[in-house]
This record gives structure tokens, C-alpha cells and sequence, in this order.
């Protein structure tokens, strides 16, 4: 428990701060611009969370084999997974840029966007998908020191970008008078800046992830494992973002402060929710490292540590945000906005009294992905999806904003109940493996 909750706790800052990103943007938007600028760059949420989630899932996958490889004390494993991993982020990058360049003005028209906020979305959306390089590029290199066992560098570099995107949105915003294209160009900067300074900082200070022609050599059975990985932790992301576009665009037709509301809860629960997503993430790299050191018995402790933590603080959590929720969110508003305000508080109703579940879901989904169990998060992705596409289309249209509040906790509830019966088959599996190993008690329970 020590270890993970030590190991955890940079990533939580780390993921605050990049988390910090979106909540700055809201907050400074909504404060400086206007209510409709704010509920413009919410009505983005559901397309960058399909192009940049995909981005972010797929580079943590990247660097589960190199997780592996370290955790087996494989250096020459890791240099190669390294150079495949940035081989393949490459290619995605730029797959993605062109294709989001060119739809994301038909995507915003299709999901019934207001015609008060359109203008804007795109202008935003344009600004952020030109720069998805830097988002990419960033989280694989993040992602890889932290399979590696360091997550205080990666901290230190999105603290840094954080500060930096604080104040290039005052300058651009405030003194510029720039706009919602203000706030999109200060988080590209920011986030180009500490991507290349994070590159440096490798190359100089971790000799064997200094890499050569030789390991560019393309090696397409490496390449094929790491797509297996990498790619279902990307869709997984994705097919959540697709549900969230489904549900925007039911939410959309309630109006314009409907999409405000859902967008300041959104951002809000974004951070309050770091925690659950912080522990679960570090199960991925600790199982990873086990696994490839055979120590069975240790995964299993970790994850009965991290299911502890992770729902003890999302219960505390929780209950804080449905007190204190309201207060916390008029921070984005100027004046009452007291309809705004009201349904926030709906909003944290529903979601605040589920964050355990999500703990659960992030803390199972994450440590069958460090096992290599790409197959389960991914039916409980779609399983997501369907849920919030089901909010969107029946419960919207019969509750209004009370049906768009209720999305999120039936998601993970169906998310979680399909992840049960693999979680059971590969906790006695990893029991078994122990067994033959160590002679272990085959009763022990977790």
C-alpha cells in the first residue's frame, strides 16, 4: 500500500495538472469572455475527448511492453519498444491531425451545435487539433519514464506546462483580446514547449532510452504486439468519447445553459475524480513491472491496496462535491447564472454519490490491462458506449437534464458489471501462478 500510494501521488499531481489544462481554459473563458464562449468550448468536449483520448490511451499502451521489459531488467527489450512506440505515435499523429482538420466543422454541424455557439466551437477545435502532435508526443514520453518506475519528472514538466498555460491565456485573453482562440493557442504552446524540453531532458539524463538508426530498425512483430496493446486502450477511450458526442448532441437541443452547466460540472468533476483515475493508472505500470518479474503475489496485495485507497477517497470526495459543488462552480461565472447553477448541482447529485463504482472500474479495467487483457476493457468500453447513447436518446427526451446527469454513473455501472467475471477468472489465475511458484496458501482472498 505504501508503494503504491507513494508512486500514486505524483501522478495525481501530474494528472491534476494536466486535468488543470481544461479547468483553467473554463474558468478563464467564462470569467473574461461570456457564459455562451464557455458553453462553446464544452460543446468541444465530446471530439477532442474522441481524437486526444485516443491519443493519451494509445500512448499508455505503448508503454505497457516497455513496462514489462523493465520490470524483467530487458534494457535492450526497452530501447526497442521505445523506438517502436515513437515509430507508431508518428504515424497516428499524423493520421489524426489531417482527419480531424477536415471534419471538425461537419462533426459540429451534425451534433445540432447552437448556432450562438458554432462560430467559436470552431475556431477551438481547429486550433486544438492542429496541435495534436504535441498532446501525443508529450504523453509518450510521460507515459514511458512512468513505465520505467519515475513519475516525479513527468510532474515536474506539466506543472511547468500548467504555469506556462496560465499565462499565455491572461496575455492572449486579456491583453490580446484574442477570445476563445486565445485559450486554444496558449494550451498548444504550453504544451509544445514542455513536450521539447521533455525530449532534451531524456536524451540527456536516461542513456539507455538514447536511441540510434540500428533500433529504428522496424520490427514488425514488436510492432504488431505493441498495436495490440496500444490500440484497444486507444478505441477504449474513444468509444467513450463517441458515447459523449451521442450525448451532446441530445444536450445540445436542451440549450445554452444546459451545455454551460454540464460543461462547468464537467470540468469540475474532472478534477475531483483524479484521484480514482490516479490509483488506477499507477496499477497499470505496477502490475506491468510484476508481471514481467513474475511476482504474483505482489499484484495481488497491490490491487487489494489500491481498491482501499481509491473508493475510501471517492466516497470522501464524493460527499464534498455534493456540499460544496454549487460554490465551487459559480468560480466560472459572472453574476448569479442561478438556472446555470441549479443544474450543476443536479449534475453532482447523481455523479458525486457514484464515484466509488468509477473507482472500482478504473481500478479493475487498469490492472487487467497491465496483465495484457485488452479484450475485457473493451467490451466494457462499449458497454459505456451504449449506456450513454441510451441517456442520450431515451432518458434526455423523458427527464431533460436529469437524464443527461444520469449518463455517467449507468455507464460505469455497466462497465463494471462486465468486467466481473474476467476480473474473478484472472485474480484466481494470478493465484495459481503464485501457488506453483511460492507453495502459497491457495484459500488467501482478496
Amino acid at each position: 500500500m505504501k508503494v503504491i500510494f507513494l508512486y500514486t501521488i505524483p501522478l495525481l499531481l501530474g494528472n491534476f495538472f494536466q486535468q488543470f489544462y481544461s479547468f483553467i481554459d473554463t474558468l478563464i473563458v467564462g470569467k473574461t469572455i461570456s457564459v455562451n464562449a464557455l458553453a462553446s468550448v464544452g460543446a468541444t468536449g465530446g471530439l477532442t475527448g474522441l481524437v486526444i483520448g485516443f491519443a493519451q490511451g494509445m500512448t499508455s499502451g505503448l508503454t505497457i511492453l516497455t513496462a514489462q521489459k523493465h520490470g524483467a531488467n530487458d534494457e535492450r527489450g526497452v530501447r526497442k519498444s521505445f523506438a517502436s512506440g515513437i515509430i507508431i505515435s508518428v504515424f497516428i499523429a499524423v493520421i489524426f491531425t489531417a482527419l480531424a482538420l477536415i471534419f471538425a466543422y461537419p462533426l459540429l454541424v451534425a451534433m445540432q451545435t447552437p448556432k450562438v455557439l458554432i462560430h467559436d466551437s470552431f475556431i477551438f477545435l481547429e486550433i486544438i487539433f492542429a496541435g495534436i502532435f504535441s498532446f501525443v508526443g508529450f504523453d509518450f514520453l510521460g507515459n514511458t519514464m512512468r513505465a520505467l518506475g519515475d513519475s516525479r519528472v513527468p510532474l515536474f514538466f506539466l506543472i511547468v506546462s500548467t504555469i506556462l498555460n496560465i499565462v499565455l491565456e491572461l496575455i492572449f485573453i486579456l491583453y490580446l483580446h484574442m477570445g476563445v482562440a486565445g485559450a486554444a493557442i496558449a494550451t498548444i504552446v504550453a504544451q509544445t514547449i514542455t513536450f521539447v524540453i521533455l525530449y532534451f531532458y531524456i536524451r540527456k539524463h536516461i542513456s539507455y532510452l538514447i536511441l540510434t538508426k540500428k533500433d529504428f530498425k522496424i520490427d514488425m512483430a514488436e510492432i504488431k504486439e505493441l498495436l495490440k496493446i496500444s490500440l484497444p486502450m486507444g478505441f477504449q477511450s474513444s468509444i467513450i468519447a463517441i458515447g459523449s458526442i451521442i450525448l451532446q448532441v441530445m444536450l445540445n437541443t436542451l440549450g445554452a445553459d444546459a451545455v454551460a452547466a454540464y460543461t462547468v460540472a464537467g470540468r469540475v468533476e474532472q478534477i475531483a475524480t483524479l484521484p480514482a483515475f490516479s490509483f488506477g493508472l499507477a496499477l497499470v505500470n505496477y502490475t506491468a513491472q510484476n508481471l514481467g518479474a513474475k511476482k504474483f503475489k505482489r499484484i495481488l496485495n497491490g490491487v487489494k491496496s489500491g481498491i482501499i485507497i481509491s473508493v475510501t477517497s471517492s466516497l470522501i470526495i464524493g460527499f464534498f462535491l455534493i456540499l460544496f459543488g454549487r460554490n465551487i462552480s459559480h468560480l466560472f461565472m459572472n453574476g448569479s447564472q442561478t438556472r446555470v447553477l441549479d443544474l450543476v448541482q443536479i449534475y453532482y447529485y447523481f455523479n458525486g454519490s457514484s464515484y466509488f463504482i468509477l473507482s472500482i472500474l478504473f481500478i479493475v479495467r487498469y490492472t487487467l490491462q497491465g496483465l495484457g487483457n485488452q479484450k475485457a476493457p473493451t467490451i466494457a468500453g462499449i458497454a459505456e458506449l451504449l449506456m450513454r447513447v441510451f441517456a442520450g436518446i431515451v432518458l434526455i427526451r423523458l427527464f431533460g437534464f436529469y437524464g443527461a446527469a444520469m449518463a455517467n454513473p449507468l455507464a460505469w455501472t455497466g462497465s463494471v458489471l462486465v468486467l466481473i467475471s474476467t476480473w474473478n477468472m484472472e485474480i484466481k489465475k494470478l493465484r495459481n501462478l503464485n501457488n506453483v511458484l511460492n507453495h502459497d496458501d491457495p484459500t488467501e482472498n482478496i
